[in-house]
């Protein structure tokens, strides 16, 4: 089996309010020192085993987890060895 986390997160092209609200938030807070927030989503997805992991990661990326007009995505693939 492989645990995989997935990180998706908008291009640095594109506007993030969220963000912008994240940071004004902390700015009020006296956090003064942040100087950027980018808001992204992590998911954790268990696969059982499969000859190309990595393939049928970006097939799902691509297609249903990440819009990729304006979002990017990153993942890591672990091994998991039962007990």
């Amino acid at each position: 089996m492989y645990k995989v986390k997935v990180y998706v997160t908008l291009r640095e092209s594109v506007l993030d309010p969220q963000g912008g609200a994240v940071k004004r938030a902390l700015h009020t807070m006296d956090y003064k020192e942040v100087e950027e927030v980018r808001i992204g989503k992590y998911m954790e997805l268990l696969l059982k085993d499969t000859t190309d992991v990595e393939g049928r990661i970006d097939e799902m990326c691509s297609k249903l987890l990440a819009n990729t007009v304006i979002e990017d995505y990153s993942y890591e693939i672990e091994e998991v060895v039962p007990s």
